[in-house]
């Protein structure tokens, strides 16, 4: 608690403390999310087996508006984003150096669940476990790594598409979602396959409006967010734009309020007379999945929660200036990556301890006795989870105090007395980091491409470790300094 009081007081009156209240309130939605429409059956040999039942619960639909809360991560994300990457720049940093430090936080907490997994996976193979027995558990732990394997997509793009912000700017993410729009199109006359660049255009789309949030906070603040150049003199403040490139996201009521309500009433419009599903979440068996990829539907119901958003922004902001809310938020962010990476383990883990007593409950899905069992799961998940953040929530903590790393190290002459070629150094050193990101990202996509049911003793793909792992250790060598010295 003291050292939450620190931080608290040390937080500059500056700081948009309502972005790590969202980024916050993401993640936990997410979890309670997936642990409420959690349905645990039983098999025909008596093992339990988990299942979404959305199916079942079609009255829940239109809940899902505001229960698909990752636009607003992405959002969050890009505010993120913009800010650290101005800030590292005006350090004298650059791109490179702002991609590094950010695997740092993002790839310990994913690195050190994927290593605990396949480490479980290989004690219970050992154990004469059968491969085919083994991947469906780990497979339904790492389903929240979709997401991040679409972030860890986005975020070395955060220095190209914040230099088409600049210049163009809300045209940028309106664009974007045209290509979503012939994407949909495309996966309704075609191929699904069609849709696939979805997923990087609908949260580039998103990711973008975080940048236009962050030049609408700095301009509140009176100040630039272009850093001058060492030895240059202070940039002159740029034009905003205006109509569609402008650079700042309006946030007065007027704005909040048209947001709010045009996206719901074209969301409303696509998903009664349009052809999208109403659910904003995966339903096995839909026609199509609004999230995945990204649909225009899902950017109307974005456009709507932006709305809400900037609604509640004012008042956010004035309750986050107390000590107490702000500690809160403050403790929560502290692990919120392993709180959203470990929340399905710790399902798994509590459904085998009940099935191991004989305590566990497997009723019809939306009978009374399935919503009364809501609460007392919610509650022991919450203890699960908490045990697992004690244990493995300090290597985020950790992560963060270092991911800052120091910008623009000085290149050390070789050995031979000959200088080192700053540029050349700087580009392979930038091209390894581009490898790096690449390689972790497809790893993640391959384990969540391969089959549910398939034989891994490791309970993952050997490929997608592999690649995810030398993908996290270059990353991890360029932050400890590694080919920047001659």
């Amino acid at each position: 608690m003291r050292r939450l009081r620190q931080l608290a007081a040390r937080t500059p009156a500056s700081r948009e403390r309502y972005v790590d209240l969202l980024r916050a309130l993401a993640i936990i939605m997410v979890m309670l999310g997936h642990w409420a429409v959690a349905a645990i059956d039983e098999t025909a040999t008596g093992r339990p087996t988990a299942r979404s039942a959305l199916p079942e619960l079609p009255w829940a639909y239109p809940l899902t508006w505001a229960a698909q809360v990752m636009p607003v991560f992405f959002v969050v994300g890009g505010f993120a984003n913009a800010a650290s990457l101005t800030s590292r720049r005006a350090r004298g940093g650059d791109a490179t150096d702002w991609l590094l430090g950010r695997s740092a936080r993002l790839l310990r907490p994913t690195t050190a669940l994927l290593l605990t997994l396949a480490a479980g996976a290989l004690v219970a193979r050992l154990a004469g476990v059968e491969a085919t027995l083994i991947r469906p558990v780990v497979w339904f732990a790492t389903i929240p790594l979709w997401f991040l394997a679409a972030y860890l997509v986005v975020v070395p793009l955060t220095p190209p598409m914040h230099a088409l912000h600049r210049r163009f700017g809300l045209a940028v993410p309106l664009v974007l979602a045209a290509l979503v729009t012939l994407g949909d199109v495309g996966r309704a006359v075609g191929p699904a396959d069609l849709a696939l660049p979805n997923y990087l255009f609908g949260w580039l789309a998103v990711h973008q409006l975080g940048f236009a949030w962050y030049d609408a906070h700095a301009d509140r603040l009176g100040r630039d967010d272009s850093p001058a150049r060492p030895g240059h003199p202070e940039p002159a403040r740029p034009d905003p734009g205006r109509g569609l490139r402008t650079r700042r996201l309006p946030m007065s009521r007027r704005a909040g309020w048209a947001a709010l309500l045009g996206g719901l009433a074209a969301a409303v419009l696509l998903t009664g007379v349009g052809p999208y599903p109403v659910s904003m979440l995966n339903v096995p068996g839909e026609r199509l999945d609004n999230a995945a990829p990204p649909s225009l539907a899902l950017l109307t119901v974005t456009t709507a929660q932006l709305g809400l958003i900037l609604l509640l922004r004012d008042p956010a902001e004035r309750w986050l200036h107390r000590s107490r809310p702000w500690q809160a938020v403050i403790a929560v962010n502290a692990v919120v990556l392993t709180v959203f990476l470990w929340h399905l383990t710790a399902a798994i883990l509590l459904v085998g301890a009940l099935d191991a007593v004989g305590w566990l409950p497997t009723p019809a899905v939306d009978t009374t006795a399935w919503l009364a069992w809501r609460v007392p799961w919610v509650l022991m998940l919450t203890v699960v989870l908490a045990a697992l953040v004690a244990v493995f929530g300090r290597i985020e903590t950790g992560s963060s105090r270092t991911a800052g790393g120091r910008p623009g190290k000085a290149h050390r002459p070789r050995g031979d007395g000959r200088a080192a070629d700053p540029g050349r150094r700087a580009t392979v050193r930038s091209v390894l980091t581009a490898a790096g990101f690449t390689a972790v990202a497809y790893g993640l996509v391959v384990n969540a491409q391969a089959p549910k049911f398939a034989p891994e003793p490791l309970g993952l793909p050997a490929a997608a470790l592999v690649a995810y792992l030398a993908g996290a250790g270059t990353l991890r060598l360029l932050r400890s300094g590694w080919g920047s010295r001659g």
